[in-house]
């Protein structure tokens, strides 16, 4: 029975370092991995190292469901068959699926919990940055709640009800957002050791039985 099953990675898990990716659970039908930090999720330009490549080493006609940045860690899902990819694409669409983050933001934060609702568009001069625009932007909403305060940084845990690309990045660091960016982020903050951005949890419906499954990655900052 997979009902109510909620799975934590092996005892022991502790951040993988850039060249290693951490399988979460692994069926017939889905494979749930902790992506590192620096590991592309699918192949990009002049390189070919990446979750989707290193997992059809395995599974030839796995597909991934969604995404995380380059400097992103955290749990990603894939279908290892079509029927499996369509009935998970079908609940991040109906937005069903439940994704939990975590993130360092490189200041304070105003309030302690909210709603913040910025449509999204690519800046067509400086990709892969991302505009906020009312007129032409696709919407974009994330619920925040803050975790904890210290030295001079706030901990939240985002809970993204859509999925656009750097949307909890720009709706932390946007004026109209948090005002906030997030710790180590490069293009809408300052550099650091990495972007303190993570995809801490995720839950789904299993495509073959329909039980609802929470996947987690423990934060590696």
């Amino acid at each position: 029975m997979l009902r109510g099953l909620e799975v934590q990675p092996r005892r022991g898990w502790k951040s993988a370092p850039a060249a290693e990716l951490v399988t979460l659970h692994q069926d017939e039908r889905v494979v749930v991995l902790a992506k590192p930090e620096g590991l592309l999720s699918v192949p990009g330009k002049g390189e070919t190292d990446s979750v989707l490549e290193r997992l059809r080493a395995r599974h030839p006609a796995a597909r991934l469901v969604h995404r995380l940045d380059l400097d992103t860690s955290g749990v990603l899902v894939a279908a290892v068959d079509q029927p499996a990819y369509h009935a998970l694409q079908r609940q991040f669409a109906e937005r069903s699926i439940e994704k939990r983050y975590v993130a360092w933001l490189d200041g304070e934060v105003r309030g302690d919990g909210g709603t913040v609702s910025l449509p999204l568009r690519v800046d067509l001069d400086q990709r892969p940055r991302q505009l906020v625009d009312f007129e032409h932007g696709k919407s974009a909403e994330t619920r925040w709640q803050v975790l904890e305060r210290r030295g001079g940084r706030t901990r939240v845990a985002f809970f993204p009800r859509t999925g656009r690309t750097h949307q909890l990045r720009v709706h932390a660091a946007h004026a109209k957002g948090l005002g906030v960016p997030i710790v180590g982020d490069r293009l809408y903050g300052s550099p650091a050791e990495r972007l303190m951005l993570h995809a801490e949890a995720l839950t789904f419906a299993h495509p073959a039985t329909g039980e609802r499954m929470t996947f987690r990655a423990p934060e590696p900052f």
